[in-house]
């Protein structure tokens, strides 16, 4: 069992961390809203969208469903059309000149929509939580299967609660707004070059 919970915890942190729409957006919330608990919404959508994402993965229903040639097509489609949105959307977001910080964040409604999308809509995510969390998880059976699953989870809650109290705190340092100004641009700049990517490899 112990052997589960440090595979799924390594494994899971190793897929997490680098620098990715879905964490951009969260630490983004954390940084423009006025108060912690605003940004709340965006990031339980982003742990529930991973909580889903993962127990399909180790379930194996989502090897299934990308068998299918015509589903790859519209996941990697769509993923490509909302990270080009996406990121002009980031790209021409402007430091508000009365108040000397950036524009506010999004609504609850618009947190939860674009949680939603950033982490179901990502083809590249998707790929990967299948293909390294789905098939790790066949070397396990009952109770450490179980483990290695809830532990993958466990540390998608964490980190999206850790990463948006660090745009919190960045935001809070950076009244000015010209730190979250040029991570936006650096922002829209991954959602393109993520949108490339999935172009280019849509005939593979």
């Amino acid at each position: 069992m112990l052997e589960a919970f440090i595979h799924g915890f390594i494994l899971a942190l190793g897929l997490i961390l680098p620098l990715g729409v879905q964490n951009v957006f969260i630490f983004n919330q954390g940084a423009l809203q006025t108060r912690y608990r605003r940004v709340l919404p965006a990031v339980i959508t982003a742990s529930l969208c991973d909580t889903l994402l993962i127990s399909v993965s180790v379930l194996g229903v989502s090897l299934l469903i990308l068998g299918s040639f015509w589903f790859k097509v519209i996941l990697i489609g769509g993923g490509i059309v909302f990270l080009v949105y996406m990121g002009w959307t980031t790209w021409n977001s402007e430091p508000n000149n009365e108040k000397g910080s950036m524009s506010k964040g999004f609504s609850i409604k618009k947190q939860i929509v674009f949680a939603a999308s950033v982490s179901l809509l990502n083809p590249h995510a998707i790929m990967d939580t299948v293909g390294v969390i789905g098939t790790s998880s066949i070397r396990y059976q009952g109770e450490e299967k179980i483990i290695f699953a809830l532990t993958t989870i466990l540390v998608s809650w964490i980190w999206f609660f850790a990463i948006s109290y660090i745009g919190r705190i960045t935001g809070k340092i950076d009244k000015s707004g010209k730190i979250l100004l040029i991570l936006n641009k650096i922002s829209a700049l991954v959602m393109w070059t993520a949108a490339g990517y999935l172009f280019l490899s849509f005939d593979q």
